[in-house]
């Protein structure tokens, strides 16, 4: 399915590649590069002691992403490899030459969700057919943050269609561009989603970094799933221009990494305040000028700790765990206090409102942001798409689209008291009201279940998760490798106040050096 869908896309690259010939880095070297489990330090060491050049490393990713990703286990977790990956690598490479260090990012690869805008021979799709030709007039705000920084876009990664909020009974991980993703533990079993492409590249070793976004779990639950790190950063610490949106009060981007050290030089370098996103305008004053200074094996001694218990019971395999987690936290020199549920039912059904609000505001604006000549021009024109095209609807329906296309307009009451409702009943009623009768400094919660069986008949089997919270609240979390049941890994989630990254980035690092739970997975058959 994943060739089928993607001629038009491998001809564009394949064109580009003419266009801008690109020296083939020597294989023989490359076969020698121990791209496993390798860190950003590691690397910047290779490259200090000539160990390979970026070339060599970027020719290793691409060549393991043809070897995995789309031979082998065939993961169809990467869309599109950038057709100019190696030319971006042999500049990187000159500057080292010349003296030129941008820093820690300088010669890294990094994929981005393929819902975020590159201004180069890759389209940004999000996952649909609608847009399988959409180049968009200029780079995001986050890859103009990692190009400064000396990341190397090694390509798009695939995801649940739409952010998955599209309709009903979708399958994680399906798009109408790339097809199914598998995750690299049991090919059978579910990566979760949206950026579940981002999660599975990262867990696989196709790259070092990641770059997914958030609405409602879809950092959080693919990293759970695919037994990595994931930040889910307060909405406005990153910039959204030139993310394909779902809601402007919820949606962030975040790092996805193997440890959390890499994860938090990923976000040192693409944190800002953007004149194009309201939102990161609160963040003057609230970004901290390297979060790296918290990475503090002591992180939780004297802490006061929030155990969520809004999910126990549900999987006794997940309780045991859990409770393992716990007891590590209190020995790592914590103090525990149980908690309960931090949300209800009107405050989740206010921020499904609000999101389908938000949803077809934002989309409109952004399809007029690809000018003119874009195909699709509206959210009107997208629904018309999707029910004439012979695959998108294939397989489960667009009834959130549908619903979105009903609602009014962001000055309407209506979408302004779901929002006053939503935000009291998520900050002040719930994470705030709870840390603050308590004095806690985190919270922190299993992150979700062990992945289910990739059903594309009936849809998701979700079992549970702990995102909602600091998701509908706007702020932040951080989750890292639990364990494993059987062969499946899970997560946990520490989360807490808005702007509280330095706090969380302490007590999970704290808890991941102390267990270092994440192991490589290897593509297991069920």
């Amino acid at each position: 399915m994943k060739k089928i869908n993607l001629v038009l896309l491998l001809l564009i690259a394949a064109f580009a590649s003419c266009m801008q010939p690109q020296k083939s880095p020597d294989n023989s070297k490359i076969a020698d590069i121990p791209l496993e489990e390798i860190s950003i330090n590691e690397i910047q060491f290779g490259y200090s002691q000539g160990d390979y050049t970026i070339t060599e490393l970027v020719g290793a990713y691409m060549q393991r992403i043809k070897e995995i990703d789309e031979s082998g286990p065939q993961l169809n977790s990467i869309i599109i490899i950038n057709p100019d990956a190696l030319s971006l690598a042999a500049e990187l490479d000159k500057e080292l030459k010349e003296g030129k260090n941008r820093g820690p990012l300088h010669g890294i690869p990094i994929v981005l969700k393929d819902n975020i805008d590159t201004h180069d021979n890759m389209p940004t799709t999000a996952g649909s057919r609608a847009l399988a030709n959409s180049f968009p007039l200029k780079d995001s705000y986050v890859a103009k943050k990692l190009r400064e920084a000396g990341a190397i876009i090694l390509g798009k990664a695939n995801l649940s269609e739409w952010a998955n909020f599209r309709g009903e009974l979708s399958s994680s991980g399906w798009s109408g561009v790339g097809g199914q993703t598998k995750n690299p533990y049991i090919l059978s079993r579910n990566p979760c989603g949206s950026s579940s492409g981002s999660a599975v590249a990262v867990s696989a070793n196709l790259t070092v970094l990641a770059i997914g976004t958030e609405t409602n779990g879809s950092i959080v639950c693919p990293s759970n799933n695919n037994g990595i790190v994931g930040i889910k950063p307060t909405v406005g610490l990153l910039s959204r221009s030139g993310i394909i949106p779902i809601s402007f009060t919820q949606d962030t981007p975040g790092p996805m990494a193997r440890n959390l050290t890499d994860a938090v030089i990923c976000l040192n370098a693409i944190c800002g305040v953007d004149s194009s996103d309201a939102k990161t305008l609160a963040a003057k004053g609230n970004i901290k000028p390297d979060y790296a200074k918290y990475l503090k094996k002591n992180g939780l001694e004297g802490k006061r700790i929030g155990i969520y218990t809004d999910a126990n019971g549900i999987n006794f395999k997940v309780d045991k765990v859990y409770s393992e987690a716990i007891d590590m936290i209190k020995s790592l020199g914590a103090e525990v206090f149980e908690i309960g549920k931090l949300e209800n039912a009107e405050v989740d059904n206010n921020s499904f409102k609000v999101m389908l609000y938000e949803y077809k505001d934002g989309l409109n604006n952004y399809f007029q942001s690809l000018g003119g000549d874009a195909d699709i021009k509206s959210l009107e024109d997208l629904i018309e798409f999707n029910k004439s095209d012979s695959l998108e609807l294939m397989y489960y329906n667009q009834k959130y689209l549908e619903m979105a296309l009903e609602m009014g307009d962001l000055n309407s009451d209506d979408y302004k008291q779901a929002l006053n409702k939503a935000m009291e009943g998520s900050r002040q009623n719930g994470i705030d009201r709870v840390m603050d009768s308590l004095n806690l400094d985190a919270i922190i919660a299993p992150t979700g279940g062990p992945a289910w069986q990739t059903d594309l008949v009936n849809g998701d089997n979700y079992q549970l998760g702990s995102s909602s919270p600091a998701a509908i609240s706007g702020y932040p979390s951080i989750t890292v490798p639990m364990g494993f049941i059987e062969e499946l890994p899970v997560g946990i989630t520490f989360f807490g106040r808005e702007w509280s990254e330095d706090v969380l980035i302490e007590v999970a690092y704290a808890y991941e050096n102390a267990t270092n739970y994440r192991r490589q997975p290897n593509f297991m058959i069920e």
